[in-house]
């Protein structure tokens, strides 16, 4: 057992010397989480208004409607800020009620209110439910003063209306999801969805980058010493594949940790989503491997390494969610063990899940990287062998 922890800290040692490992192991995935998040997450998020200028009746209402929705809304100093909060891209859309639109509101009178939209991609929608909330302030408000107009005192012009809203059946919306989809992000955070994603897309692609590691051990003689060393060929392969999996390990746990604190994540039964980790990086650990004993250039080793990181990880749903596939792509899909693990994701995050109920998706994971592990020690023994 000391001379497989020897092995792998040797290994970890070479991947951490490498700078730029560094970089894409700690920074690069927290980036990419924060501007897919900002770009494409939807899900508890629903929206902030800034509202400044007069107090009164209108802005009370509207921000009253506003809230009812779930949309956040606050105050603002002046309209400078107000700009400025919009501008930068903190509220989706920037209200200004001056005293003259109150005025008209409190009068029946038709009135403006100056409103501005960010360029995000949640504005339109936030921008509507603006408008969906001003015309149900003022609609009845206009009712009221269309019959006082046409001689109906107040009160009876209020009284017929009540009436008629309670005479005529409110109409009713129902949606049918033909294809299935509706609820399928449901209960996600604005983040949740590309944490999941990024962290298992970096767990795989840091892991087979530690397959250049491996081609310059064996390129340099470590690998030949090691064989002729007082260490069994078990140990040899058992420190490699340790190294390697530590360093998926880690990467999976940093991903998960940062993008709790940072991001408010939730990655449901943390218990479970570390198993998965586990046996995710595993996987990655035999492709690493295998990798590594099959080509013997560190170059064309790094090209390969991230070319099928990538193509593995959109093939699997990592940069399109894998519940918009057309069927048969998505069976395709399941040829990856990305797949497999995004649906585990998807099963802790959206539904409460725990290691009994991602325990088919395990299953498939465990046996691919059992298949994959095996190849690899085959591959690098030959490897060592042909270097003698």
């Amino acid at each position: 057992m000391r001379a497989v922890l020897a092995i792998a800290g040797t290994e970890l040692r070479r991947f951490v010397r490498d700078r730029s490992n560094i970089f894409f192991m700690l920074i690069f995935p927290m980036l990419l989480v924060f501007v897919l998040g900002l770009q494409f997450g939807g899900g508890a998020d629903q929206g902030r208004v800034v509202i400044t200028g007069a107090g009164g009746e209108l802005r009370q209402g509207l921000a009253e409607e506003l809230e009812r929705t779930g949309t956040e809304v606050d105050g603002v100093a002046g309209a400078e800020e107000m700009r400025t909060e919009v501008a930068r891209e903190r509220a989706e859309v920037g209200l200004y009620i001056d005293a003259e639109a109150e005025s008209d509101y409190a009068s029946g009178q038709p009135g403006q209110i100056e409103m501005i939209a960010a360029s995000g991609a949640g504005a339109p929608m936030v921008q509507q439910r603006v408008l969906t909330a001003l015309g149900t302030l003022t609609g009845p408000r206009a009712e009221v003063a269309a019959l006082t107009q046409a001689g109906v005192p107040p009160q009876e012009a209020d009284a017929a209306l009540v009436g008629a809203r309670e005479a005529v059946a409110p109409v009713s919306l129902t949606v049918t999801d033909a294809g299935g989809q509706t609820n399928v992000f449901a209960g996600l955070g604005r983040f949740d969805l590309e944490a999941g994603s990024m962290l298992l897309l970096f767990v795989f692609l840091s892991t087979l980058s530690s397959a250049v590691t491996l081609i310059q051990s064996r390129r340099l003689g470590v690998q030949a010493r090691v064989v002729v060393s007082p260490v069994s060929a078990g140990a040899a392969i058992g420190g490699q594949v340790l190294g390697r999996w530590v360093i998926a390990f880690v990467q999976g746990g940093y991903i998960m940790v940062a993008s709790m604190v940072l991001f408010d994540v939730d990655f449901g039964n943390l218990a479970a989503a570390l198993v998965l980790v586990a046996v995710f990086g595993a996987v990655a650990t035999g492709t690493a491997m295998l990798l590594g004993a099959l080509i013997d250039h560190e170059g064309a080793a790094t090209g390969v390494s991230v070319g099928l990181g990538l193509v593995l990880a959109a093939l699997g749903g990592l940069m399109f969610p894998l519940d918009l596939f057309p069927e048969t792509l998505r069976t395709v899909a399941h040829a990856t063990p990305h797949a497999w693990g995004y649906e585990a994701f998807a099963e802790l995050q959206r539904h409460g899940g725990g290691v009994a109920d991602i325990a088919p998706q395990l299953g498939v994971l465990a046996a691919m990287a059992a298949v994959l592990i095996a190849l690899g020690a085959v591959a690098l023994r030959r490897a060592v062998s042909r270097a003698m």
